[in-house]
């Protein structure tokens, strides 16, 4: 995903450089911010000196979402959103009370919480594609931390 971003900032530079429309100009300038943004993302996730996701005997610490308590946690399951040709996989923690949560949730989350609500979804969703394993091995690794943890296919 870096070396994807990184090539459409060179592309954007180029549309800058180029100067042969306006529309080129904007959409360059467009493309070198958002990938730029981008770039310095993955750069800093990179460079992160704590892993994505912990699993231990008390809950689950997501570097995106938080802390979680095995006791906060009603279920987990694996979704996937399709749009168009596209799906996102990720893995969604269904809380007792997501309101507590949000409460204290990172301020991302709590931003992107009302369009994953109309989508039927929790504010608690982690995106497979940022996890080192596939997310069945996540979701056996947390039945193993706590036995009686319900998973919803």
């Amino acid at each position: 995903m870096l070396a994807g971003s990184l090539v459409f900032v060179v592309l954007g530079i180029v549309f800058l450089v180029a100067h042969s429309t306006v529309k080129m100009t904007v959409a360059g300038a467009l493309a070198v911010l958002f990938f730029g943004f981008c770039s310095v993302s993955y750069v800093r996730r990179l460079l992160r000196g704590r892993p994505e996701l912990v699993l231990d005997d008390a809950g689950v610490d997501h570097v995106s979402l938080g802390r979680f308590g095995w006791d906060e946690i009603a279920a987990v399951r694996i979704r996937e959103q399709r749009v168009r040709t596209t799906s996102q996989r990720f893995i969604e923690l269904v809380l007792h009370d997501p309101d507590a949560y949000l409460a204290r949730a990172p301020r991302l989350v709590r931003r992107t919480a009302p369009a994953n609500a109309r989508l039927g979804l929790g504010p608690a969703n982690m995106a497979v594609n940022t996890l080192p394993v596939p997310p069945e091995a996540v979701l056996d690794a947390m039945r193993r931390h706590c036995p009686g943890l319900p998973v919803q296919r």
